[in-house]
């Protein structure tokens, strides 16, 4: 009833509420960011989704010279972000260190000057906690309340929040020798709220990074420059991640969690789908849709899916040993190979290994990610461990096995083989041997326990985000409080 009586207010109000957007401008960053945006427009909250002009370029190319056009109360807007973009970028890594110094540099007045310019002010912003080093000065000087969405895990988030403290007791940075010697890295750190068995390598750190290391240093202060704001959204669930959750709620005054939000945007009628973001997807990239028509002849369970993500980069030698392994698991692979995948050259294989997989593989450069996992014929995936990936992969049910490239990947790791038991840890160096006897693992008999226990998360992520679920409470919870400050102000 209390969710009627909400739901009605907004829709009767005259003016409605106003939020703008702002996510850190990578893929699963927005597309974490427009899918709560979409879902806050069905509940009857104006949008203002406010994209780089590089993500902007990058889905016209991906969805067609309209896709951004928007909808009623659904708009997009875009700022500068001072960074190349085209075909010579050969990867997100190369212009990273010049995207974050723009960031924090340049970032502050154009969002301003955009704020001031939209025809209806708005009533809240929903930042990225990555875009944190300008959103929260912004919103004072605005004098506009600001959210923080948190597009990781709660371990993960945790995971950057203590690497502050990992510098300062002098566990990182460390020298390549320590980093390779004496399994030093395996070392339980038992101090962290509701993290216990956590290892040193399972931190989100580039521990042979300079001190000074530009990335290093502003991911480590995001999460530590949180206390300024009291709201905080977080991508997951509170089953997911009971005892984080409990102790991010004694951080911060207000804590939501709102995952899986694609379970919660399934939801919506299909008449109502036609608004916000739906219109044109969430892919930056361009999606393959053969790579479905593919797996429609394939039986149940019986395809390994392999995806890196849109950021990971590995040598032409990995991309062999990885290549060979899946070959001679005799197993059926999906594999989306990006065109900038390997480090400085194309992505190609042998001749020889595309002739010894026609009938076996198929392999494409991107794809909708969310219908290949929840498609039948899937029963496995090799992934970088991504949270988006990880997310998307317990809400369909799918186990894993576990290649990091680094970052909160690495905290994503430990919980999907530890804590959540759905996974298998890889080593770092690619062995075709090990690709292969992993993957028959995973998808025989010996998989039985994590495919149990991916079904198990997979309906837990269901009952939050049903009725009277954690995430749908808590989405009312959000929709509610942007309501009152629409009100105050």
């Amino acid at each position: 009833m209390q969710k009627e009586v909400m739901d009605h207010a907004v829709a009767t109000t005259e003016k409605k509420p106003h939020v703008i957007f702002i996510p850190y401008p990578g893929q699963s960053h927005v597309k974490a960011m427009l899918k709560l945006a979409e879902l806050l427009h069905y509940k009857g909250l104006q949008i203002t989704f406010v994209n780089t002009d590089s993500v902007h370029k990058s889905f016209l190319e991906s969805g067609g010279p309209h896709c951004l056009d928007g909808s009623p109360g659904f708009l997009f807007e875009t700022i500068p972000d001072g960074v190349p973009h085209g075909p010579e970028v050969k990867s997100s890594h190369s212009i990273l260190p010049l995207l974050l110094q723009s960031i924090e540099t340049n970032f502050l007045g154009r969002f301003i000057d955009l704020v001031t310019k939209l025809q209806d002010p708005p009533t809240c912003i929903i930042s990225d906690g990555f875009m944190s080093v300008f959103t929260i000065d912004a919103a004072q000087k605005l004098g506009i309340p600001v959210m923080m969405y948190w597009t990781l895990a709660a371990c993960g988030y945790m995971g950057f929040y203590q690497i502050q403290s990992l510098f300062e007791k002098g566990l990182a940075p460390l020298n390549e020798e320590s980093y390779i010697t004496n399994g030093y890295l395996n070392t339980i750190i038992d101090w962290v709220p509701g993290m216990e068995g956590i290892r040193l390598k399972d931190f989100p750190v580039d521990w042979t990074a300079d001190i000074n290391d530009k990335v290093m240093k502003f991911s480590k202060e995001a999460p530590r420059r949180s206390h300024r704001v009291p709201h905080h959204i977080f991508h997951t669930f509170d089953e997911l991640e009971a005892s984080i959750i409990k102790a991010l709620s004694s951080m911060y005054a207000h804590v939501y969690t709102i995952g899986p939000v694609q379970l919660l945007l399934d939801q919506i009628p299909e008449e109502k789908k036609q608004t916000g973001s739906s219109s044109h997807g969430y892919s930056l990239l361009k999606e393959e849709p053969e790579c479905l028509q593919w797996l429609q002849s394939k039986e149940p369970n019986s395809v390994i899916y392999v995806n890196f993500g849109s950021s990971t980069l590995m040598s032409s030698e990995d991309l062999r040993e990885f290549g060979w392994g899946l070959a001679n698991s005799n197993h059926y692979f999906l594999w989306i190979i990006r065109s900038n995948l390997v480090i400085g050259e194309a992505a190609a294989l042998p001749n020889e290994f595309e002739e010894h997989i026609k009938t076996r593989g198929f392999i494409a450069s991107w794809c909708s990610q969310e219908k290949v996992l929840n498609h039948p014929s899937v029963g496995g995936f090799l992934t970088h461990c991504g949270w988006g990936s990880t997310i998307e992969s317990l809400s369909a049910g799918v186990p894993m096995i576990c290649w990091p490239f680094g970052w909160d990947q690495l905290t994503n790791r430990r919980y999907i083989c530890k804590e959540w038991e759905v996974g298998v840890e890889m080593g770092n160096k690619v062995k075709r041997d090990e690709v292969s006897r992993l993957v028959q693992e995973l998808m025989g008999e010996g998989g039985h326990k994590m495919r149990n226990k991916a079904s198990e998360w997979k309906e837990k992520a269901r009952v939050a985000i049903g009725p009277n679920g954690s995430s749908s409470l808590n989405i009312d919870k959000i929709v509610k409080e942007i309501m009152m400050q629409g009100v105050q102000n």
